[in-house]
């Protein structure tokens, strides 16, 4: 596996910065939830499959709300629907970033523990 070497420097005053702009997306998005593993594990995910079956499902409801329960809520199916697609390629971005943090973070310390080898230290 061939690697270039990262040579670059981050400055306080720009990972102020950085932090900044992620404390800013946070106060942008304030109903972001955080839940805890056996949350998570309880929830039913969508996926490619659940996502175009939601759609669909969110239509047929709209066309013939007559069939609904009284307690269904069609507005709020409506909003999460929305909700979700408006948050999807925010996820997709920040997944990406996150991968390329990670990734830089992996190959620098592993350059700063080869140079402490390479220095006998």
């Amino acid at each position: 596996m061939s690697m270039t070497p990262i040579s670059a420097t981050l400055s306080q005053t720009e990972r102020d910065a950085v932090l900044q702009a992620i404390s800013s997306i946070k106060e942008k998005l304030p109903f972001l939830v955080d839940l805890s593993s056996e949350e998570r594990k309880a929830l039913p995910k969508m996926g490619d499959k659940s996502r175009a079956f939601v759609s669909k499902a969110l239509e047929v409801a709209a066309q013939n709300p007559e069939f609904l329960p009284r307690s269904f809520n069609l507005n709020e199916m409506r909003k999460d629907v929305q909700l979700f697609e408006a948050l999807y390629p925010v996820l997709l971005s920040l997944t990406q970033l996150q991968e390329l943090v990670d990734d830089t973070v992996l190959a620098v310390g592993s350059e700063a523990c080869l140079c402490s080898r390479v220095a006998g230290i």
